[in-house]
């Protein structure tokens, strides 16, 4: 048996929000066995022994949306790509995440489907694969962004029917759907729809989140009409109901005053903070492939030549530090937001996402400015940062 002592737990309390619990130790194999105060800790209870030295030890971070990160994409037919990723997610404190496609010919989208599967099943040394966030190709045309738009069509369930296991949340506009029966088959598939990449005006988008269902939101303000106070459109109905919203918290592509709005407005377990990051994440400026379109990265901001906004580079610690600056709201709150409302919205909740007996010993530990000093995923420890390492700037 494993332990880490001498820790500030991030935990569940009474009414299942987040709490700091001082001074415990967590015992754990593939699962977690026992939390106790110090004070009932002997060392013979454990084999190995990590001392967390009063830093935060939380449930490791869930990453939804990610497109790629250290060189390598979702959507690259090279077998060294899911792993590198799954490799570099753990470096920044995820346990588990959904590589995210683009929209591609079908095929490529498919191949990639099936590679992402298979990848479920493989113990990496990193992160674990969930399953795929499929993003396209069913969005509007007028609120592509970098997705090509040469390849979006209506949706339709036929096709992706053989890769239900796989998709865990589909991206999907409401101009898009000409036939409700999409969304009954999707979702008694399993598959969480997702608002997004939608030009649907407030009283369309509305419908499609109360009367459909669709109760999830593709990074909230991105992909979307801007909000006007006469036409609040897709970000006002995300604002205007109980839809969970992902947000891209890099102060790139949202200022931190919509951070402060979206805290504001939004309860408790509705906020879901995703790095929806390309292949440069992690690797610098330069120049760099996504979706079958060159993305420049200049001083961590990536674009198109026309200007358009790319995914992020910024890796999800760095997010999490920069929501809880921007709208002051406690760790505990913000730790929910990529742990136990991710967990939630993927019904996974009995198996991930908090620190209870029982449930999977996934792990972050990390200090007050979220840099982490150690990733375990389901027992193992897949990452741990070195002091060479900490000296590194944390800002890639």
């Amino acid at each position: 048996m494993k332990g880490i002592i001498n820790a500030r737990v991030i935990m569940p309390d009474a009414v299942d929000n987040f709490t700091v619990v001082k001074e415990r130790a967590v015992l754990y194999d593939e699962r977690i066995t026992h939390i106790l105060p110090m004070s009932a800790w002997r060392r013979e209870m454990c084999d190995e022994v990590t001392n967390a030295h009063g830093l935060y030890l939380s449930p490791g971070f869930i990453n939804i949306h990610v497109h790629g990160s250290a060189g390598y994409d979702t959507m690259d037919d090279d077998p060294r790509a899911l792993p590198e990723m799954a490799s570099f997610q753990a470096k920044t404190g995820v346990t588990a995440f959904l590589p995210t496609t683009m929209t591609e010919p079908k095929d490529k989208i498919f191949a990639a489907l099936s590679r992402i599967r298979a990848a479920t099943h493989d113990t990496l040394n990193g992160a674990a694969i969930l399953g795929a966030n499929m993003e396209g190709p069913f969005l509007g045309a007028d609120a592509a962004g970098v997705q090509s738009v040469a390849d979006l069509c209506p949706a339709e369930f036929d096709g992706i029917a053989p890769f239900a296991d796989v998709i865990k949340i589909l991206t999907v506009a409401p101009e898009m759907i000409s036939d409700p029966d999409f969304v009954r088959r999707a979702q008694s598939s399993g598959i969480v729809l997702s608002l997004g990449h939608t030009a649907a005006d407030y009283d369309t988008a509305v419908k499609f989140i109360k009367e459909y269902g669709i109760k999830h939101i593709t990074h909230t303000f991105n992909g979307m009409k801007p909000f006007h106070h006469r036409a609040p459109g897709a970000v006002g109905a995300a604002l205007d109901s109980e839809a969970r919203c992902e947000i891209i918290a890099d102060f790139v592509h949202v200022h931190p005053m919509a951070l402060r709005l979206l805290y504001r407005v939004k309860k408790p377990g509705q906020i879901i903070i995703v790095t929806d990051s390309l292949r440069a994440c992690g690797m610098g400026d330069g120049k760099y492939e996504f979706g079958g379109r060159e993305v420049t990265v200049t001083k961590g901001v990536a674009s198109l030549p026309d200007g358009t906004l790319g995914g992020s580079v910024l890796p999800l610690n760095r997010m999490i530090k920069n929501f809880a600056d921007a709208t002051d709201a406690p760790l505990t709150e913000v730790i929910m937001a990529v742990t136990k409302t991710p967990a939630v919205e993927l019904k996974l909740y009995d198996d991930r996402g908090s620190i209870e007996v029982g449930k999977l010993a996934d792990f972050t530990i990390f200090d007050d400015n979220l840099n982490i000093l150690a990733t375990i995923a389901k027992g193992r420890t897949v990452y741990r940062n070195t002091p060479q390492e900490r000296e590194r700037p944390q800002t890639m």
